[in-house]
């Protein structure tokens, strides 16, 4: 909507143009032969917060409505095709762009999950087969976590058209092949995006004062700007601050992203230095923009003073949650599931309902998930009823003591697994009752550093976490045998951060010994002979039985590297591998290779590979407190 001078060109050559976008109006719109855009309709209109995606469907939809060919084939789409098959796209849009979801836009992200559940799509199942998702139970959860990274990765990090290309390919091979790609092309973003957001942390540590502006504006020469939003985004949830991160681009000027936090709408706020900028756009969440190096200064304190006058004198409160309804365990049922769940797809716009239960009593905690990430909490109500609450992502985190009353907060989905009904309650917070010290969540750790001083870890009796080759040296347990204990010593690094989290989570010590040994580090043709070699054994001396988890832990490294690994192992025809829940079946391969399918994982695994070297560098070198804060 501000290409002004591109539109000029095209004009200049004789070619008709049409613009759609859904980003904030400029002052003047381009030249274009048309411009379709819902912030052009009254801000009640039904389409007003239709996403880029939205928009190219409805003109899509109103141009296939004034085609005169009656047949499907007659419009350019193949037998049985009209434009509602393309409501799965358009769901991927709309969710992975955080669109609004009310009016037209709620409706159309509606439809297009239920056409995503049935998807014939080849592409979206290989994505769902390797990522170890189900489709028959996908909501706009599965969409925002597991496809949009995924996609996304492609335009971060290098071409989007194979993405188009996957949607629409119906050939399998090639469909695998560019969702291995894709897998490379995620690894890789996410070992950039920890990298950059490492260095934000970094720069604020060093330079405490940028958090007390009113705005995080952090600007780095070497930064990827694919990236650079993605740490935004994730400044701000952690520091509730608008973030603005900046990278240097060919020319010497300064390009980057901004997120914002509720009540601001920072592409106004941006809009406000226009005279000191090359470029900008944006959305009141969201924005980009372009300056010279030597205006940054400048933009700071003019940035800072247009959010000041936006927010005005905001008081920080304590950050509380809303609870739409208090209930019993009784009240809980697939009646009162379904009907919350006509009311999805939930996100911006249409929060999903906080629901609350008094009184209870936390039983038992269990960790699941494929790297125990996640845990399950079972509880009991006043009247002996039970719930299980599902915790994505609580590993770390602390919980009272069992049998501790507690009042919890969740939300309900119902759903299928495996062809039965089942309901999920999934956590949101809980306060304790009883009185009880708050540190119960957040208790201080006694970490104490022997990275140089290792020879006095020995006559240690302690709890010991070592993996790979010094698993049997130590004489320790890895990430999924390590017992409770008060004492846990560190001997080899992690993986990676959250394998290190879901380890703390699991011994939960009072007092850790870091030693820091770091595995050998393999090259990529080393681990997938190993990998190989571990294959082989298992097919021939435990008649294929083998589980990721156990390979993991024996070659140190992350699930996701032994998943992908077999993968590759498998596109050279040399296993075959069967899915059995936790557990892997292994036989001989029929020595059919995929040399490019084989590429694709092979580059896929140096990347998981290279991410686990980055981690176990950064953590021989960083401060040993600042480790465990998770």
């Amino acid at each position: 909507i501000s290409a002004h001078e591109a539109v000029d060109y095209a004009n200049s050559r004789g070619v008709d143009v049409i613009v759609t976008d859904h980003h904030d109006l400029g002052e003047t719109l381009p030249n274009a032969k048309a411009i379709v855009n819902p912030k052009l309709l009254s801000k009640d209109h039904l389409l007003a917060n239709l996403a880029g995606v939205g928009v190219a469907y409805k003109l899509a939809e109103a141009l296939i409505a004034l085609t005169p060919h009656p047949s499907p084939a007659g419009r350019g789409m193949s037998e049985g095709q009209g434009e509602g098959e393309l409501l799965d796209l358009v769901a991927l849009g709309l969710i992975a762009d955080v669109a609004l979801l009310k009016g037209e836009t709620r409706s159309l992200a509606q439809k297009g999950i239920q056409k995503l559940r049935e998807t014939k799509r080849l592409g979206l199942k290989v994505i769902a087969e390797l990522s170890g998702t189900n489709l028959e139970t996908l909501t706009e959860e599965t969409i925002g976590f597991t496809f949009a990274p995924r996609l996304n990765a492609l335009g971060r990090l290098s071409d989007a058209n194979p993405a188009v290309e996957l949607l629409l390919t119906q050939d399998p091979a090639r469909a695998r092949l560019l969702a291995a790609q894709i897998e490379g092309l995620n690894a890789q973003r996410r070992l950039l995006t920890s990298q950059v957001y490492e260095a934000a942390e970094a720069q604020l540590r060093e330079n405490p004062s940028l958090l007390t502006e009113p705005a995080i504006i952090l600007s780095h020469r070497d930064w990827p700007g694919g990236v650079v939003g993605i740490v935004a985004n994730r400044l701000v949830e952690r520091y509730h601050k608008p973030a603005l991160l900046l990278t240097e681009s060919e020319g010497g000027a300064l390009r980057g992203s901004a997120r914002s936090i509720e009540g601001l709408h920072i592409t106004e706020a941006i809009a406000s230095q226009k005279d000191i900028l090359l470029n900008f756009g944006g959305h009141p969440m969201a924005a980009g923009l372009s300056l010279e190096a030597n205006r940054l200064n400048e933009f700071r304190k003019g940035l800072g003073k247009a959010i000041e006058k936006q927010l005005g004198a905001v008081v920080l409160e304590e950050p509380s949650l809303q609870i739409d309804a208090w209930l019993g365990f009784n009240e809980i049922d697939f009646e009162l599931a379904n009907a919350l769940e006509s009311l999805s797809p939930f996100g911006a716009g249409n929060p999903e309902l906080t629901l609350a239960s008094h009184n209870l009593t936390l039983k038992s905690v269990k960790e699941i998930g494929k790297t125990k990430e996640h845990l399950r909490l079972n509880i009991e109500d006043e009247n002996g009823n039970t719930q299980s609450i599902l915790w994505w992502n609580g590993a770390g985190e602390e919980l009272p003591d069992a049998e501790s009353k507690i009042d919890a907060a969740y939300s309900l989905r119902a759903g299928t697994y495996r062809g039965q009904k089942q309901l999920t309650l999934q956590f949101k917070e809980f306060r304790v009752v009883e009185e009880r010290p708050i540190e119960l969540r957040h208790h201080k750790l006694e970490v104490i550093d022997l990275r140089l001083q290792v020879g006095k870890f020995q006559g240690l009796m302690v709890e010991i976490f070592a993996e790979g080759e010094h698993k049997k040296k130590a004489n320790g347990n890895d990430r999924y045998s390590i017992s409770r204990s008060d004492e846990l010593a560190i001997y080899t690094i992690p993986p990676g951060p959250h394998e290190l989290q879901a380890v703390i989570e699991k011994v939960k010590p009072k007092k850790i010994y870091v030693m820091g040994i770091a595995p050998t580090e393999e090259k990529t043709d080393e681990f997938l002979s190993r990998l190989a070699g571990m294959a082989k054994f298992a097919i021939n001396q435990r008649n294929g039985k083998a589980s990721i988890q156990e390979l993991a832990a024996a070659t140190a490294q992350r699930e996701a590297a032994i998943r992908v690994g077999l993968e590759w192992l498998g596109a050279g025809g040399h296993v075959r591998v069967r899915n059995e829940a936790d557990e892997i079946t292994l036989s001989a391969g029929d020595g059919e290779s995929n040399p490019y399918l084989q590429k694709e994982l092979y580059i896929a695994v140096k990347g998981l590979l290279a991410e686990t070297a980055a981690y176990r560098a950064h953590f021989a070198r960083t401060d040993a407190e600042s480790l465990f804060k998770f």
